[in-house]
Parts: C-alpha cells; structure tokens; sequence
C-alpha cells in the first residue's frame, strides 16, 4: 500500500528535515507515528497525503512512484486516502451532516445514493441527533468526531490522523481509538500521528513508528 526507501526531505537548499525513511504500510495495519513535538510527524503525513514530495528517496504509494504523477494521479489517490486533521477543518456554514457529506458530493454524487450512509456515520461516532446544527456550537471532542464521519464517508483504504485526541479529555480519547480500532477491523489501514503514550498502551499490539532526529525507528 505504501513504501518508503531511504526518503529525505529538504526545503530548498536547507537542510534535511527527515533522512533515510525506510518502511511500509501493509493493507489493513495499525500503526501509531510518536516522537517529540517538532520531530517532523506532520510532514511525514503531508508526504503520505502527497501534498510534499521526496527530495530524494522512492516513495510508492498504492503501486505508484509519487515523484512521477500528475495532478490527476495525485487526485486519484488522494480519493483513496481519508485524513482527520488537528485543526478539524470543518466548514462552518454547513451543517455536520453536510460537511460528512461534502466529500460525494464533490465527485457528483446524488443526495439520494448517500443519504443514509452519512447518517450512519454521525450515527456510528453519536451524533446523529445534531445532524442539522453548525459546527460552531459543537465542543472540540465533537468536531473531532465529525471530523472522523467525514475523513470515513468515501470508505478510504487508509486513513491518517494527526493528533485526533490533541483537544479532548482521556475519556473521550479512548472512545475515539476504539473508533479506530474499529475501523481497523472494518478492513482500513490506519496510521495515527501522536505523542499520547497513554493512548498507545490502549492498542500496545500496533506497531509504533518513532521519528527522532529526522529519522524513524520502526517497532512491531
């Protein structure tokens, strides 16, 4: 599904945010991406979601050597790949049934073949009774959760999250793993960005990639 071989990554002539990345995600794995604040976990996602490319390296992804598409191809991907974002990135002028939606409805799908999916989906992370209110009026912990049905609704074949328990309380962290365990166990390969060492111990069978230093250590 995706592979890295002795990846780096510079800005211009500076020098190498990461170094010598080396290693894959298998098709419906777990793993958690740790290591300190500033250790390049957010980059390494942005070059996942293709919106960076190596500077020297070969990265594939679902087969394909990202330093060789197009914007088409990229978009393509892209559409195979869910992400829940720190910052949540809902659009307040929609409701949360209508930012969950807004992925099909981008590709031109028909309200009607949809519908009940997003439905199911604010259902699944509970919040189906405020389908209708803005997200303005949600606590953290619930924009999270939209952000999830969202990232969820076209059925990715992996997701990334960055920090998705950064702005919640313990409780409601472990309720948010257990979602994606359970999407884990629907078939998805997940790989979550996080500095919670709590919220790892919660899943110790997944397998932890540390960034340190610009380079990652791999531990199954």
């Amino acid at each position: 599904m995706l592979s890295f071989e002795n990846v780096g990554l510079r800005y211009e002539t500076g020098p190498e945010i990461l170094r010598d990345l080396s290693f894959s995600v298998a098709p419906q794995s777990f793993q958690f991406l740790t290591g300190p604040s500033g250790a390049g976990k957010t980059t390494l996602l942005r070059l996942i979601l293709l919106s960076l490319k190596p500077t020297r390296g070969l990265m594939t992804i679902f087969g394909k050597d990202a330093t060789t598409l197009d914007q088409d191809a990229i978009t393509a991907i892209r559409r195979r790949i869910g992400v829940v974002f720190q910052d949540f990135r809902l659009l307040d002028h929609l409701t949360l049934y209508e930012n969950v939606a807004l992925p099909l409805r981008v590709v031109g799908r028909l309200e009607a073949s949809y519908r009940a999916e997003v439905i199911e989906l604010l259902r699944w992370v509970g919040l189906d009774e405020r389908k209708y209110f803005l997200p303005s009026v949600l606590s953290g912990g619930e924009k999270q959760r939209v952000a999830i049905a969202r990232a969820l609704i076209a059925r990715p074949e992996l997701l990334l999250a960055d920090e998705p328990t950064g702005n919640v309380d313990p409780s409601l962290a472990r309720r948010l793993l257990r979602l994606f365990v359970e999407l884990h166990k629907s078939g998805t390969s997940v790989v979550i960005a996080t500095h919670d060492l709590a919220l790892m111990d919660q899943f110790d069978s997944a397998r932890r990639l540390v960034l340190a230093d610009g380079r990652l250590h791999v531990f199954d």
